[in-house]
């Protein structure tokens, strides 16, 4: 049987070495935001072995909250790769010891381009610690690993703080839901922050008639699309059409309860005014939670720009069809 005494204490000994940080956020992390925050370039994350994989880590999650960054590996780095720096990169390094041969060697270089460097270090009195402009101090008190050798309490610390670097500067940029859709069109989470616009029925898909449309002729525009509704639209000919109300298969049935003579009306006379509509940025998760808790099928999609302006309309079989959850 597995250990757990032993994995108990690992978590105990990383949620410490996590915790301790909390206690050393001073002006150092706020300048280091700031560097990053100004930056021109690039951000160039840089480390050897663990704290190699660590930095890969904080380089994507920079990258993927709209900060520009990518990782360097520091013995290519003097093999040629050093190319990639300029003066308005900054240069984000990791070593624990702050003694790492490698990252040492690039010191003069950085200096003499220019480019500002933050340092992610256990050692504040390291020589990599010495030479940057930022020196973040990530120490712990020991390893989870029970011969206090292997990289872990530290690896995981190092990893927090770059994480918390890279949400302070998201939170900086104004970084939004919609941004993050951007960057992330694949997989399951790109699912969820789709936008209603690459959903929705467009175009001759779109049920619409106008406020003078018989009532025999909406019904049939309601079959023919398959929605259970249709916009009533004025289609003032300088664009997509405007939008007078909808029609819905409930709106049917309720007004011939009321009134036999359906057929003899016009779709002004028994379109719902003012109806919910959906911007055409509207990300689908939020469309579906919407039609979810007001229990309708359809919702009018709108110009950004232009509320009233018909783009189209999403359908909750479209969105269930994404499997966004």
């Amino acid at each position: 049987m597995a250990d757990r005494t032993l994995a108990r204490r690992v978590f105990e000994t990383e949620a410490a070495a996590i915790l301790a940080l909390v206690d050393r956020l001073d002006a150092r992390f706020d300048c280091a935001v700031q560097l990053l925050l100004q930056c021109k370039g690039r951000v160039i994350v840089t480390g050897m072995g663990k704290s190699g994989i660590i930095c890969r880590k904080i380089a994507a999650t920079l990258t993927s909250t709209g900060t520009p960054a990518f990782f360097l590996h520091p013995a290519e780095a003097t093999h040629g790769d050093l190319g990639v720096i300029t003066a308005d990169d900054v240069v984000l390094a990791l070593s624990y010891s702050g003694e790492t041969d490698e990252l040492l060697r690039l010191l003069e270089t950085i200096r003499r381009l220019g480019a500002r460097l933050i340092a992610i270090t256990g050692g504040p009195k390291s020589t990599l610690a010495q030479a940057a402009d930022v020196a973040l101090d990530c120490s712990v008190t020991e390893e989870a690993c029970p011969m206090n050798l292997v990289p872990t309490a530290s690896t995981t610390a190092a990893l927090a703080l770059g994480d918390a670097m890279a949400m302070t500067l998201l939170v900086a940029k104004g970084f939004k839901e919609e941004d993050f859709a951007n960057l992330h069109p694949g997989g399951k989470l790109g699912k969820r922050l789709m936008r209603v616009e690459a959903l929705m029925n467009a175009g001759d898909k779109c049920p619409r008639v106008s406020a003078a449309t018989r009532m025999r002729d909406v019904i049939y525009e309601m079959s023919r699309k398959g929605l259970g509704m249709t916009c009533v639209v004025d289609d003032d000919g300088s664009g997509d059409p405007v939008l007078l109300g909808i029609i819905t298969d409930g709106d049917l049935r309720r007004q011939m309860e009321r009134d036999a003579d359906i057929m003899g009306m016009t779709a002004a006379d028994v379109m719902t005014r003012n109806p919910i509509t959906l911007a055409r940025s509207t990300l689908a998760a939020q469309a579906l939670n919407i039609m979810e808790l007001r229990k309708i099928t359809s919702i009018v999609v709108t110009g950004g720009d232009q509320p009233k302006r018909v783009a189209g309309v999403v359908h909750l079989h479209d969105l269930w069809r994404m499997d966004l959850f």
